[in-house]
């Protein structure tokens, strides 16, 4: 089975137009929220690009509420199946490496971390995890640290058919 992990640069397509935001409704149309998760940073770093987006005219007020309540819907709401992770202590700590090898910011390292560390995790179980970023630098180091990633932004939506139709 496959899960979809969210960098907030992928995330924040489902809730304001942007290229790739037609792949990523795809993969919430047709993905159980079970099987996505993401940092709470990173939706909380989505909650910070809409809040931009609103003040820089990007979005209207109207659009800025309904995409900030389909967020907290979706992904914030202890209720909702999305899973998102916390950052403990050792988590950031295990990331430091990462910003060093890979010229990473501190975010994207412990996006990465938390990654390999959920892949691992799923490969044991005969499970697959696929990050899912619009973010060059953190794609390529996935794709260095052996992970498998999809960039919504250029990577073709039958890659992700192919994909849900093995969940």
């Amino acid at each position: 089975m496959y899960y979809f992990y969210f960098d907030a640069s992928a995330l924040v397509k489902r809730y304001t137009d942007e290229v790739g935001s037609d792949e990523i409704d795809f993969i919430f149309a047709n993905v159980p929220l079970v099987h996505m998760q993401c940092l709470i940073l990173g939706a909380v770093e989505v909650l910070w690009i809409c809040v931009r987006k609103r003040n820089d005219g990007r979005i209207t007020q109207n659009h800025f509420t309904q995409a900030t309540r389909y967020l907290e819907q979706e992904v914030m709401d202890t209720n909702s199946d999305f899973k998102t992770i916390s950052i403990p202590d050792t988590l950031v700590l295990n990331s430091m490496s990462i910003i060093e090898t890979h010229s990473l910011n501190s975010v994207d390292a412990i996006v990465l971390r938390s990654a390999l560390d959920i892949a691992t995790e799923l490969r044991n179980t005969g499970n697959t995890l696929i990050l899912v970023a619009s973010d060059q630098r953190l794609l390529r180091a996935a794709q260095e640290e052996g992970l498998v990633v999809f960039n919504p932004e250029v990577d073709p939506q039958q890659t992700l058919t192919d994909w849900i139709m093995h969940i």
